[in-house]
């Protein structure tokens, strides 16, 4: 049986992957070296794809990166010389913040119950913070925060830096790049792609501050330091050989769905996650565990029940659909549902009339 795959990443492939990565075989793309004019125009081409798909001004950079966790380490490398301030309300945020404090920062911290948001209104941040780290939409809790709340934060801070994990937000979520200095994702959430990529769109006027940290003799990072990865990106190339697959792949889904409409792809989205909530909101024994409807994501969908989770997620596999656990201590008490563009419709219907049975 061909399986469904609703986990939050990495997730269900687009089906036209397997047509395109044999077309790019076939062309010998995979095999070009990473200094060559094949390859730049492979680089080129995707960064235009994705920052159209996602609006990102051209006063930012994009870098490639191994992973959205590696994206966070060379963050705070590359901006931080003591002072970071995190917003924590899950364990990817929390991961954001044990980073700085692994890499001999003095981070500060906020943190919310998980399932809840913050008030951004009231939160005290230092004065002497150099950046501002947020989760937007955490995939272990299944939060998303209200964007303008994130943007308020820039507002009231315009000379702290402003980074802000986008891993499963893209490309549902529209970002406003003006009050966001720093963003990165993932390509096997919301995009689609097997797993192997972070992207990282850092604003050009950061490198000051990267460069200044070097000056001082901070140690800033080796070959994916700031500096050398603007250096090489300036001529559309990386600092090493990266994961030219998934590069190019990144390049064609993003230029799919703008193919097929942005606005009909967020339509969708949200049809689909109100579908989910809809359902399990009048559900007897799984409901939604964030219990603010305004702070509900609509890509990563995390349910609670006293259920034993093994066995619900055994016969939901067995009927061809495979969910994700919850994460952390949440692990046998939660069940997380990825809710992405490669996501139908038709396959939610189906997904939540197995939940019937429960």
């Amino acid at each position: 049986m061909n399986k469904k795959y609703f986990t939050v990443g990495p997730t269900e492939l687009f089906p036209e992957i397997a047509d395109m990565y044999a077309a790019a075989a076939a062309e010998g793309f995979f095999s070009v070296s990473h200094r060559s004019k094949e390859f730049e125009e492979i680089l080129e081409a995707t960064v235009n794809s994705v920052t159209t798909l996602l609006d990102v001004p051209e006063d930012f950079y994009v870098f490639f990166l191994s992973s959205a966790t590696e994206c966070m380490e060379r963050i705070i490398e590359n901006t931080v010389e003591k002072k970071s301030f995190h917003f924590i309300n899950g364990y990817f945020a929390q991961r954001f913040f044990d980073i700085a404090s692994l890499l001999k920062k003095e981070p500060a911290f906020v943190k919310t119950d998980f399932g809840t948001g913050f008030d951004f209104q009231i939160t005290n941040i230092p004065d002497d913070t150099e950046l501002i780290c947020v989760t937007h939409n955490e995939t272990s809790t299944g939060v998303a925060l209200p964007l303008e709340g994130i943007y308020k934060i820039k507002k009231q801070h315009p000379d702290k830096l402003v980074a802000v994990d986008i891993v499963t937000s893209v490309p549902y979520y529209s970002m406003d790049f003006t009050f966001i200095d720093i963003a990165f994702f993932s390509v096997q959430k919301g995009f689609g792609l097997p797993p192997g990529l972070g992207i990282m769109f850092v604003r050009k006027s950061v490198l000051e501050k990267s460069k200044s940290m070097q000056t001082k003799g901070f140690n800033i990072g080796t070959y994916n330091n700031f500096i050398k990865l603007a250096a090489n990106a300036d001529k559309h190339q990386t600092t090493m050989t990266p994961n030219i697959p998934a590069i190019y792949l990144l390049g064609k889904i993003s230029d799919l769905i703008l193919e097929r409409g942005v606005e009909t792809m967020r339509t969708e989205t949200e049809k689909k996650a109100n579908l989910i909530y809809n359902f399990f909101d009048k559900h007897d024994t799984i409901k939604p565990f964030v219990k603010d409807a305004e702070l509900r994501s609509k890509t990563t969908i995390v349910l609670e029940t006293e259920l034993e989770i093994q066995k619900v997620l055994e016969k939901i596999d067995y009927n061809g659909f495979v969910l994700s656990k919850g994460y952390g201590e949440y692990k046998d008490k939660h069940i997380r549902i990825g809710n992405f563009p490669v996501h139908r419709q038709e396959d939610v219907s189906n997904l939540i009339y197995l939940f019937r049975k429960f």
